[in-house]
């Protein structure tokens, strides 16, 4: 357990907004204790008798949703409990929206038995508009039904496995992300999308609407003073000028905020609130002609910890969101600039902090189907494998592309389940023209791109330099040291290298940074460190699984890192 743990229970569960791009007043959190049910494959109707009680959102697996139970590919997982409307959600023309922050992977929802629609994928948020199936009574019932198969299906899953062993885990099934309601107007805002530009001088809106006949948006600086306002008809784009605008960057992550309001002729208006950050990332050329990563037009060296997202309490899911952010501020407390996340897709809540703290994010799409080595052909998957991947990976990025810290997006790692490399890519180029793409991240690179992209344990290490793609070390270190009273199990853990106390392995790390700056010069733009935390056998973190014990001394650790800028 974290020390985080021992506050969560039926009462005390995480409980803060989910979505804080795009943030109403009025909600309703239904995280808590459900009932649940794990039955055969085949039935699917609701259970006449159920197993227990869970706590959500900690998916079954793990000891915080007092369960701890597997759920095997041929078995379905069910979920129910009810809950009373607020008298005033359901007047002057509302809708009432039940929104799911993730749910792992194939799911369906009924309210008061009436079907409202299914959903595939583990990673992204979905919602459905529930009021037409509200009962004029006190009481409605939510019934889910949940499929995952993990690692005996194509689907995207990460680390997740039936069988953990070396660097991969437990598995992650249903409910891992907080489910809650709230009220909108009949005419509403469904999304934004936030673009920056910041060699233009201005930020691009555009939001997608139901209805309406006006749509203001005011741009208000830090002390909520109204620096730039603009209105149009929905469904257009607004372009709001930023004259001296304040960038974003770790070393001052600055956010806009925004006020958005959706006037209609017969229902209230829509007022919502979200924010921004100024910051362009691209390949530039240092005075020697070798390509390179630059942040608002300014090249600097990104390095950061490979960061994996796990818990041993909650699994996927972090006890609270003091612990969500406490992996990031270590990070800056490190002197990391950058993360990698790694193969998972964290709630929206973990990119907020980043966008608040000033941390970069290198966005690994979630890896599933077979695997390739680096000599093989890109496979050709089949037709519903292509496009269910094709499918949620765009749902991921659409979910986080308004999150400023993010500046690279990793379809594929290591080869797992990689296909169509140069399609993929030139997609991602197409579809979000304002981030860079890493092609693959290590052993099968396609040479597409704008980075190539190296694996070397404990390293470090480069590519050669190229001339239309900057080079990057994406992994490395791995350096393992097992601490008593703080692992998953008490042998047989696992690390690329292993060491025998603290101090051997901070030196030993410390002399891996010391090698970093040759290669700096000749032209290596990022690397990515192995890695944050413990997780589960794998023993490489620089924090122990449980959080409580940071294995190197950070004030020295960071000197060491601060070089690396230098």
């Amino acid at each position: 357990m974290t020390r985080w743990a021992s506050d969560v229970n039926p009462d005390h569960v995480p409980a803060e907004y989910p979505r804080p791009q795009l943030q109403r007043t009025r909600w309703m959190s239904f995280n808590g204790l459900w009932q649940y049910a794990i039955r055969p494959l085949d039935e699917t109707s609701k259970p006449e008798q159920w197993d227990g009680a869970i706590l959500v959102p900690f998916a079954v697996e793990s000891a915080l949703s007092g369960v701890g139970r597997t759920v095997g590919p041929r078995q379905r997982l069910w979920y129910r409990r009810t809950w009373q409307v607020p008298a005033a959600w359901c007047r002057d023309g509302q809708r009432l929206m039940l929104n799911f922050e993730a749910c792992d992977w194939q799911t369906t929802v009924w309210v008061n038995g009436r079907e409202l629609g299914e959903h595939r994928g583990g990673y992204d948020p979905f919602s459905f508009d529930v009021t037409d199936a509200l009962l004029d009574q006190d009481e409605q019932e939510i019934v889910i039904s949940v499929w995952d198969p993990t690692d005996a299906h194509w689907q995207p899953r990460g680390k997740q496995v039936a069988n953990p062993h070396g660097i991969y885990y437990t598995a992650v099934t249903g409910l891992w992300g907080t489910v809650w309601a709230e009220p909108v107007p009949t005419a509403h805002v469904e999304a934004l999308k936030i673009t920056p530009d910041v060699d233009a001088g201005n930020v691009r809106l555009e939001a997608r609407c139901t209805g309406g006949v006006q749509l203001r948006v005011e741009v208000q600086d830090s002390d909520g003073q109204t620096i730039s306002q603009a209105q149009t008809a929905p469904g257009e784009t607004l372009t709001l000028p930023l004259s001296d605008a304040r960038l974003w960057s770790p070393d001052d992550p600055y956010l806009y905020n925004l006020k958005v309001t959706l006037t209609a002729d017969s229902s209230p208006d829509d007022e919502l609130t979200s924010y921004f950050g100024m910051r362009k990332i691209a390949l530039q050329r240092d005075d020697a002609g070798v390509l390179r990563l630059a942040l608002n037009n300014q090249i600097l060296f990104q390095f950061g910890p490979l960061d994996q997202g796990w818990w041993p309490d909650g699994l996927y899911t972090a006890p609270s969101d003091e612990a969500l952010r406490y992996d990031i501020d270590i990070t800056r407390q490190l002197g990391f600039n950058m993360i990698r996340k790694h193969v998972k897709v964290e709630p929206r809540r973990w990119y907020a902090w980043c966008d608040r703290i000033g941390v970069l994010v290198w966005q690994d799409m979630p890896s599933g189907d077979r695997g390739i080595k680096r000599d093989q052909p890109d496979i050709v998957r089949s037709a519903d494998s292509a496009a269910n991947f094709q499918r949620e990976y765009q749902a991921m990025i659409d979910t986080l592309y308004n999150h400023p810290c993010i500046v690279m997006w990793v379809p594929f790692n290591e080869g797992w389940g990689q296909f169509d490399t140069a399609r993929i890519v030139q997609w991602t180029r197409d579809y979000d023209p304002t981030r860079l793409v890493n092609n693959t991240s290590g052993w099968a690179d396609r040479g597409v791109g704008d980075v190539n992209d190296m694996h070397k344990y404990p390293g470090p290490g480069m590519p050669e330099t190229e001339d239309k793609r900057a080079v990057v070390l994406g992994e490395f270190g791995g350096l393992g040291l097992p601490l008593a009273g703080h692992t998953w199990q008490d042998e047989k853990n696992w690390g690329y290298r292993s060491y025998e106390n603290i101090e051997t392995l901070q030196a030993a790390t410390l002399d891996l940074l010391a090698k970093m700056p040759p290669l700096i010069e000749l032209g290596l733009s990022a690397a990515v460190y192995t890695q944050t935390t413990d997780v589960e056998i794998e023993v490489n973190g620089l924090l122990t699984y449980d959080r409580a014990v940071l294995k190197v001394d950070p004030q020295t650790f960071s000197a060491a890192v601060r070089k690396l800028y230098e």
